[in-house]
């Protein structure tokens, strides 16, 4: 056999990967499984969106290779979009690259910049994602623990405390993912000092801004943020757009060049009608939102009935696409979620995915109908 390349070595499958094949058996074999493990919206995207994308088929350029910077309007749409809900000015023609997913952006931006042997802070708890890629690419991460204590925020004394020599990437995820923190202005202003003082790039993945969150906010918003910091956004989650593949990453143009040298060797541009919906959705007003979260409201408060049926706690300041909760002591994550797929065919997260501290907890989906998740409550109750 040929041997795969050492690289492989250092990742396995993605977790969901793996765990949806054992869901998905167990539906194949008539098990009633309600999946509150993954936060794939099931609700439609705006109706002008998918208007826009049936429309687009008709045009003698749609189905033609794309630009690899995107259709100039879609990256006005995507300027304009900052500056109303972020108060951040973006030049629609240097500080815009849209993405086929943020996802997308974690790995080319790491292409950007990493060399092998170079160090990448990376929160723990966190999207495992930053750790997988900068694995793969030969680098180290090197983790810097959030705590619930401190509300999920950096602890920058801790910070200072480490050896920064060799650390060239820094990922934050405000708002939170897994547990739903909320970024302080005050706290983006100290990252901005942090990477200043020691020369390190911070990407901020900024994805579950508007779900549950009256107040969305940017790191660009803060002054000289453009000169150490990108921003990561997706249209998954706000406008349930998942599947379309579409995302964003902004900041100063000559970091975007910099991604761009390397998007532009790995694909061929985004699809003209994707292009085309994303743009009418960047448009629509904040009843769009309004009306999305009373939805994600309803289901939440039905997740936390559930967590207190499961004897787990949970913050209820907490925002984003996701209830985090914490299990009674002594609890291991992946072991009870395993019992309560067994026994009450429901599928929730494990915390210890995002890292080890995320042990002693678990992660609901809203993603479910309240159908769904009223029947959740039945089958623990």
């Amino acid at each position: 056999m040929i041997e795969a390349a050492n690289r492989l070595q250092t990742v396995e499958e993605y977790y969901f990967s793996k765990k949806l094949r054992e869901v998905n058996l167990l539906i194949a074999n008539g098990k009633p499984i309600i999946n509150l493990g993954i936060g794939s919206p099931d609700m439609q995207p705006p109706q002008k969106v998918v208007a826009a994308i049936a429309d687009s088929f008709q045009n003698p350029n749609a189905h033609k290779y794309q630009s690899y910077q995107g259709l100039p309007e879609l990256r006005e749409a995507m300027s304009k979009f900052y500056k109303e809900h972020f108060s951040v000015n973006l030049s629609s023609s240097t500080e815009i690259l849209p993405l086929m997913g943020s996802k997308e952006g974690i790995m080319h931006i790491s292409m950007a910049y990493l060399n092998e042997g170079d160090e990448v802070l990376i929160p723990n708890p966190g999207y495992p994602t930053y750790q997988s890629v900068t694995k793969l690419l030969g680098a180290k991460g090197v983790l810097y623990e959030l705590d619930e204590a401190n509300n999920w925020l950096p602890d920058f004394n801790a910070l200072e405390k480490l050896d920064l020599t060799k650390v060239k990437l820094m990922w934050v995820n405000y708002p939170h993912m897994p547990t739903g923190a909320l970024p302080k202005k005050f706290v983006f202003e100290k990252l901005v000092a942090f990477a200043k003082r020691h020369n390190i790039l911070i990407v901020n993945d900024n994805p579950y801004s508007f779900i549950l969150n009256d107040s969305p906010k940017s790191i660009l918003s803060v002054e000289g943020a453009k000169e150490v910091c990108l921003e990561l956004n997706s249209l998954s989650k706000t406008f349930n757009m998942a599947g379309w593949r579409v995302g964003m990453v902004v900041g100063d143009s000559v970091h975007i060049n910099n991604i761009l040298k390397v998007k532009s060797n790995m694909d061929s541009g985004m699809f003209y009608g994707i292009q085309k919906g994303a743009i009418e959705a960047l448009k629509c007003s904040k009843m769009w939102f309004a009306t999305l979260n009373n939805v994600y409201k309803e289901r939440r408060n039905l997740v936390w009935q559930l967590a207190d049926a499961l004897n787990c706690t949970y913050d209820t300041e907490a925002t984003g696409l996701f209830v985090w909760a914490k299990l009674p002591p002594n609890v291991k994550s992946e072991e009870y979620i395993d019992l309560v797929l067994k026994e009450n065919h429901i599928f929730i997260t494990p915390g210890t995915i995002f890292g080890t501290k995320g042990e002693g907890y678990i992660r609901f989906s809203l993603c479910a109908s309240t159908e769904a998740l009223g029947e959740a409550i039945v089958r623990v109750k």
